[in-house]
């Protein structure tokens, strides 16, 4: 199984909606709360090379980007694979 990692909020709908679509997946993943530990937006940023929103997503130390991109892994028929860790 594949280490997820998610940078959120929880007043987010976006953030909301790529947790759920893992959540269906049926994967845990660990969260970096931003609400709880603002301190650490500015890892996220750096980590994503600036880029500010959330969430930010990791797979197995990848950055996937956002929900969008989740998403579009996802209707590739992409995302399975790599959520069992066999990129």
């Amino acid at each position: 199984m594949a280490k997820i990692q998610v940078y959120a909020t929880s007043w987010c709908p976006y953030c909301n909606r790529a947790k759920a679509l893992l959540e269906s997946k049926g994967v845990t993943w660990d969260e970096v709360d931003l609400d709880e530990e603002p301190g650490r937006r500015q890892e996220m940023i750096e980590r994503t090379g600036g880029r500010t929103s959330v969430p930010q997503i990791w797979i197995d130390g990848d950055h996937v980007g956002g929900c969008d991109e989740l998403m579009a892994l996802d209707a590739a028929g992409r995302l399975d694979a790599l959520l069992q860790g066999n990129a």
